[in-house]
């Protein structure tokens, strides 16, 4: 999912782990699935996906369904 995310925003490794401020290698062992992101983190990428206008609104219909 964060690698789709990621794509989809046309993003870096690293330019997403800055506006996360977490490091390359975390956003990395995410989407390699050897680790989930906490639930800070998910919340963090959801702010984020707010603030990308629309193709913030489609990700967030798509993976943050409530």
């Amino acid at each position: 999912m964060v690698r789709k995310i990621r794509q989809c925003l046309k993003l870096t490794q690293v330019k997403l782990a800055t506006m996360l401020g977490v490091s390359f290698h975390t956003i990395n062992r995410w989407e390699n699935g050897r680790t989930r992101p906490s639930p800070l983190a998910m919340k963090q990428i959801e702010e984020l996906l707010h603030q990308m206008a629309e193709p913030g609104e489609a990700l967030l219909a798509k993976y943050f369904q409530k």
